[in-house]
């Protein structure tokens, strides 16, 4: 009898300790697998052997229950690439070399893009040296959205709704003084606008905020952006504007990258920053009128508060079945979705080889982005609309929610 490691990487999200949910469930309700172990810090933690034991911690259900209303990584995270095995083998031998001193014969790691390059190194070592008595299964996460071969990612629904929350409590607010003004609103998105697309859907229930979105997947004019801050003055005196962080220039490039410096993260991206700043002052100084900026930030993953009913649910249903893949001898492939039908929403999943998803990004449709670049279309928010339904309960305790943590010394 084998045991199964499971790891989560990358940014956090209120959705992946769903999917961490799932995979210990399933585990729990199959006699093929004695023990649950989870890796403290993703692939990090394995390589420096901090595994914990999963079943005396999450065998309540209460536990589990609370499990799925925490945000974050309870299993804790990191952002680390794994060398390519032709350069070293050292990394690749500790990993099978923990492995073996805990039985493990599944590994699921939890994550977005850069987690699937890891899995697909791992898979194809294993592969490659004839280990075949271990499975290693992506489950997705990230809240970018951009993860081919899926048609969306668990986390990118509750961030969404977050998102769209949150924008029509700014409207909400700035349409108090009758004074002219500008309120930009900074959305994550480096290479993928789909966060930012997701404000769009503030206006859903009849409010006009956002007035303006700019996706990173066009290219994007200050000048232009100017004269439609003014034309939509020109109609009202509060103006709302949602923008990607990774918005770029006809050249490709960032248009605040001239501001910051050359700082990358461990894979290479580039740390942005700054756009929402950049175009508060551009405002200030070429119109003149009241503007402030604000950067969501942080609240985008972790704001668990309006997570997504459905978002838990599929990402809860992925995570058991990348597990039950796992055990049923699958390996070197990601538990993805695919919409069956939008009217009514229906789903399915499937299991998709990882290197049609590793190092890939999947972009915002051009087609459902608005041809002045400024707005996106019906399409968009027939797509987004089923991702964000539901409302979760929650444990409150001393007024607050209750959180699980698995990661503390």
């Amino acid at each position: 009898m084998k045991n199964l490691l499971v790891a989560q990487s990358g940014g956090p999200s209120a959705a992946i300790n769903a999917t961490l949910c799932g995979v210990v469930e399933k585990c729990f309700a199959d006699r093929n697998i004695d023990k649950v172990y989870g890796a403290k810090n993703g692939i990090v933690g394995i390589l420096a052997d901090k595994i914990i034991e999963l079943n005396p911690l999450l065998s309540d259900p209460e536990a589990l229950q609370l499990l799925c209303q925490t945000p974050s990584s309870a299993l804790g995270s990191c952002r680390m690439k794994l060398s390519h095995w032709e350069e070293s083998t050292f990394e690749y031998e500790k990993i099978i070399s923990t492995f073996r001193k805990y039985n493990i014969g599944y590994f699921i790691y939890i994550g977005g893009n850069d987690s699937m390059d890891t899995v697909q190194k791992l898979a194809a070592y294993c592969k490659l040296n004839k280990i075949d008595d271990i499975c290693i299964v992506g489950a997705p996460k990230t809240i970018d959205n951009d993860l081919m071969e899926t048609d969306h990612c668990p986390g990118f629904g509750s961030a969404a709704k977050y998102i769209a929350t949150t924008l029509s409590e700014i409207a909400c607010d700035c349409n108090v003084y009758a004074v002219p003004a500008v309120t930009i609103v900074e959305i994550m998105g480096r290479d993928a606008g789909w966060l930012t697309a997701s404000s769009a859907l503030a206006k859903i229930n009849g409010d006009s905020a956002p007035d303006l979105i700019y996706l990173c997947e066009k290219p994007f004019s200050v000048e232009r952006f100017l004269q439609d801050i003014r034309q939509k003055l020109a109609e009202k005196h509060a103006v709302v504007v949602a923008i990607s962080e990774g918005v770029k220039n006809e050249d490709g490039i960032y248009i605040t990258e001239s501001l910051q410096d050359e700082t990358t993260d461990a894979f290479g991206h580039k740390i942005l920053a700054g756009v929402g700043t950049f175009l508060e002052e551009t405002v200030r100084q070429e119109i003149g009128c009241k503007v402030r900026s604000v950067e969501l930030n942080l609240m985008q993953r972790c704001a668990s508060h309006v997570a997504s009913a459905s978002d838990i649910y599929e990402s809860k249903l992925l995570g058991s079945a990348a597990a039950d893949y796992a055990i049923s001898g699958g390996t070197g492939k990601m538990a993805a979705l695919k919409r069956t039908s939008s009217k009514p929403y229906r789903f399915e999943i499937q299991f998709v080889e990882i290197d049609k998803i590793a190092n890939h990004v999947k972009e915002v449709p051009l087609e459902w982005i608005h041809e002045d670049g400024n707005d996106v279309t019906q399409e968009m928010i027939d797509y987004l609309l089923p991702l964000i339904q539901g409302e979760l309960p929650c444990t409150y305790k001393n007024g607050v929610p209750v959180h699980i943590r698995l990661n503390e010394e």
